[in-house]
């Protein structure tokens, strides 16, 4: 007779993993695609409005928020129903956003009025708008929810900005046409992604000092040809990756020595990316293939292309 223990061994080994649900905006054909992780493959295909870029879950998973830009507001999709249940107020063309750990207040860099608006995420109402550069874009907030980064493109600032005054504190010059920022979970760096520059600018946030900067080489490509956008870190902080857009690559980065280690070949052009919660996949959306690259975090390793609508821009993954 078999054991209890061996039983409850089998049984365990016999059940399915768990799968996470990804949302990927495609910009070009206005829709949300939702990818099933246990089949990778796509479950269902949302419509949205016009030109969805930025893309997230609200902190209790029961809504995913999408900039469409040229709608001018933000589109909240129920996770159950996967529809399109109401909106939020921005400014003129939202690009990303970032909200606070309580998931109480979000904050929307609108592109076309230089300007971040700070939306009440509980009463679905515009709090305020903070002034910043020319042509914001990238969005992060610190772990402790004190200060929210933005990049403008055209200024090549990362705006320091306080939560609570909601006044800028800092502006730290990076490479051209920074992109993205990412906070290091122990809060010790913010990395900003440089496209035109060609850079990772690496900021002190005490300071507010570039302290470093992570450079690409790739042989057989123009320097032009790569332009770093979206970052994601583990949660170690040990290794970042970095999407290279039209150069067709995530670059492996270890942090310590802010040194390209590898380089993995996706598809073309490619932009943001999400982990899945376990850290075991990375997904990259890329805009030209119109397709999404599912990476091995262990391995290293590009194992799976999903093909999704038009122009995939951004991605997030239910918590």
């Amino acid at each position: 007779m078999l054991s209890a223990a061996l039983l409850m061994a089998l049984a365990t080994a016999a059940a399915p993993a768990h799968a996470f649900i990804a949302y990927v905006s495609n910009e070009k054909s206005n829709t949300v695609s939702v990818i099933d992780t246990d089949s990778w493959t796509v479950t269902k295909t949302i419509k949205v409005g016009q030109r969805p870029r930025g893309i997230d879950f609200t902190r209790d998973g029961k809504f995913v928020m999408v900039a469409v830009g040229d709608d001018d507001t933000i589109q909240m999709i129920d996770a159950k129903t996967q529809a399109v249940v109401d909106s939020l107020p921005s400014g003129p063309d939202p690009e990303l956003f970032a909200q606070d750990a309580a998931g109480k207040t979000l904050y929307v860099a609108n592109e076309n009025d230089n300007t971040v608006t700070v939306i009440d995420l509980e009463k679905r109402a515009r709090l305020g708008d903070i002034q910043v550069g020319v042509e914001p874009e990238g969005m992060t907030i610190s772990p402790d929810g004190k200060t929210l980064i933005n990049t403008s493109e055209t200024t090549n600032m990362a705006h320091f900005i306080d939560t609570n005054s909601r006044q800028i504190v800092a502006n730290v010059l990076v490479d051209a046409r920074p992109r993205f920022a990412e906070f290091k979970h122990d809060a010790s760096e913010v990395w900003v992604s440089s496209e035109i520059g060609g850079t990772v600018s690496i900021i002190d946030p005490g300071k507010h000092e570039v302290i470093g900067k992570v450079n690409f080489e790739i042989p057989g490509l123009r320097k032009e040809a790569i332009q770093p956008v979206g970052i994601g870190m583990t949660k170690d902080d040990k290794t970042a990756f970095v999407a290279l857009g039209p150069a067709n690559r995530i670059a492996v980065v270890d942090v310590a020595t802010r040194k390209v280690t590898k380089y993995l070949l996706v598809g073309q052009r490619v932009w943001h990316m999400a982990f899945t919660p376990d850290e075991k996949y990375l997904l990259t959306t890329n805009g030209v293939s119109n397709d999404v690259s599912v990476i091995d975090v262990a391995a290293q390793k590009v194992i799976k292309t999903i093909q999704v609508g038009e122009l995939p821009w951004g991605i997030t993954i239910a918590p």
